[in-house]
């Protein structure tokens, strides 16, 4: 687990650091997501439905918009671990992510428990421990490993 905490770790202690001369494309949030993970499609499918007033642009990491409009995005880092842009150019990891999307839309206040100093290192490591085996999970949960053509519903 060390391993994986130090991961997290090195991404947000880029955390801080805003890209130069890029603004988000939402006025709140641009999150990048795994289009092919049927559990990730669903939980942005979600968010997308209680996102009534915009705040969150969703990205599939493997989309051409991904390389067009946002090449300063590692799509292999993005792989390993959610990746968000605030409209400042910060950045956001992880259950850092996933925590401020749905604070944004005023829902799952819950998740705010596992950003506590105590539980943080916890949760990122089961957090870590999930991306790396998204497929194989989202097989067992869904009997569907990859999604290859699926999109976001509006």
């Amino acid at each position: 687990m060390p391993e994986l905490t130090s991961q997290v770790d090195r991404f947000r202690s880029a955390e801080g650091q805003n890209l130069v001369g890029v603004v988000s494309a939402a006025p709140g949030l641009t999150l990048f997501y795994d289009g092919q993970c049927p559990l990730c499609l669903r939980e942005m499918q979600q968010l997308q439905h209680h996102d009534r007033k915009g705040l969150i642009y969703l990205v599939d990491i493997h989309s051409d918009e991904m390389y067009t409009k946002f090449p300063m995005i590692d799509k292999n880092q993005a792989s390993n671990i959610l990746h968000a842009m605030r409209s400042d150019g910060s950045m956001l990891y992880g259950l850092d992510v996933t925590y401020t999307a749905w604070n944004l839309v005023g829902k799952h206040k819950w998740l705010k428990i596992l950003r506590l100093p105590v539980l943080r290192v916890i949760a990122d490591a089961f957090y870590l421990l999930f991306a790396r085996h998204r497929y194989t999970i989202s097989g067992l949960l869904t009997g569907k490993q990859r999604c290859e053509s699926c999109t976001l519903r509006g």
